[in-house]
């Protein structure tokens, strides 16, 4: 809701800014009075338009989330001072005012699509408010957040990256050349240079830092392996592009990551899928005792 304002507020700037205050032809409406009595005023008036309040918390609300949307690296555009303020008061807010009194006198409100919109809207923001009541309801309580520590820890590690060189051949039976090569003492990048058919060969095989997943299943089994220790290399396996062989040159990461580290997030975690849980169950539980009818036939 806060933002469609903004938004509004924007383009009546805009469209003054080109036209001129006096050229959008806002003369006072003829508001009727039985409009201004609507919800009691809560805060501290600071204008009045046609006796509709504007408060310093509706003023201070509003040029927070204006102020959101101007990008940090152009804070000269930002509503930071007293007059820039009363400014945003006249220019926007009365402004706007002004039209929506009008638009009211015009009967506007009464229009259907205006109606169903509006009621939209209201479902929409109940809707939100329920989410919120239901959510404040929610607990996650330490031993929870320690459960799930426990259980999935191996999981919660930071991943893990390798630095690798490769070589890579059609037939195995070069490959297998190759690994008598380096098992001689060949040098393992000058080897891939010459004879692997990989893009990585340029380089000499060095695929750099990497992670799991990023080359094919029958690669990571042997790449991530273990047993495959830094400053060697693989024995000769199959991938579906050819025969490898790879030397693993360093890795980094793969710390298991405390409790404390993860506290926060696991409790953040937690407490969605504990919130989305309790309203599938509040759903479920509202189908059961509703009376609900589908006309699938009617969908095009």
């Amino acid at each position: 809701m806060r933002y469609h304002i903004i938004f509004l507020g924007l383009s009546l700037f805009i469209l003054s800014s080109m036209l001129g205050c006096d050229k959008l032809g806002l003369a006072k409406p003829k508001f009727k009075e039985a409009l201004t009595a609507a919800l009691p005023v809560k805060g501290t008036v600071i204008a009045k338009v046609n006796n509709s309040p504007i408060t310093l918390e509706d003023l201070d609300r509003e040029v927070a989330t204006y102020n959101d949307l101007i990008p940090d690296d152009k804070p000269e555009n930002k509503i930071t001072t007293r007059d820039k303020k009363i400014e945003y008061l006249k220019n926007e807010m009365v402004r706007r005012m002004l039209l929506y009194q009008e638009a009211l006198n015009r009967g506007l409100d009464r229009k259907e699509e205006i109606v169903q919109a509006l009621e939209r809207t209201k479902q929409e923001l109940l809707v939100m408010e329920l989410f919120r009541k239901e959510a404040e309801k929610v607990e996650v309580s330490s031993k929870e957040i320690e459960d799930y520590y426990n259980n999935y820890k191996d999981q919660l590690k930071e991943p893990e990256e390798r630095q690798l060189r490769e070589i890579v051949v059609s037939s195995e039976q070069d490959a297998r050349d190759i690994l008598i090569q380096l098992l001689q003492g060949a040098d393992f990048a000058t080897l891939a240079k010459d004879r692997s058919k990989s893009s990585s060969a340029k380089d000499g095989g060095d695929l750099g830092f990497i992670k799991k997943g990023q080359k094919s299943a029958q690669f990571d089994a042997v790449a991530f392996s273990d047993s495959l220790e830094v400053g060697k290399m693989s024995s000769i396996f199959k991938c579906p592009d050819g025969y490898y062989i790879v030397k693993l040159e360093a890795k980094r990461g793969g710390k298991q990551r405390s409790l404390a580290d993860m506290w926060d997030d696991i409790r953040k975690g937690l407490t969605f899928l504990k919130q989305r849980q309790k309203i599938e169950d509040l759903v479920g539980k509202l189908s059961q005792d509703a009376k609900l009818e589908f006309h699938e036939g009617e969908i095009k």
